[in-house]
């Protein structure tokens, strides 16, 4: 696939997570597909594709209302799109959660092989984990 349909397959990820659509948010990553989440959080690591399966719809128990991201920037070249985007969403907590980020998506064959995401790990810790530490 090409640089254009690369952009297009992100571009409906990030529709997908938007909507709370988890079937279509699995359904993006390749079977050896992987999501790394950069840092030293309790939610930090990288993941399979079974393990993104399980927790992809635990996100939206911590956001009842959901999480909306808006895509800032796009750029692509090859199978690497990077984008920079800012989430905006409730914890269940009643906390806001506005991170920043930029993630870095490989694709092959319109699905997702590697997705890295960067952003405020304090945020997510404070927010997200409570304030918990590993």
């Amino acid at each position: 696939m090409g640089v254009e349909e690369n952009v297009a397959a992100m571009r409906r990820f990030f529709d997908a997570m938007n909507a709370g659509d988890v079937a279509t948010i699995v359904d993006s990553y390749a079977d050896d597909g992987r999501c790394v989440t950069m840092g030293g959080t309790l939610i930090s690591g990288s993941f399979d594709k079974a393990q993104i399966a399980m927790a992809a719809g635990r996100i939206y128990e911590a956001f009842p209302e959901g999480v909306r991201f808006v895509i800032h920037d796009i750029t692509a070249q090859d199978d690497r799109v990077a984008i920079e985007a800012e989430s905006f969403a409730r914890h269940v907590s009643g906390r806001d959660y506005n991170n920043k980020y930029h993630f870095l998506a490989r694709l092959r064959d319109g699905r997702i092989v590697e997705f890295k995401e960067y952003c405020d790990t304090e945020m997510i810790t404070d927010v997200i984990c409570g304030g918990a530490r590993p």
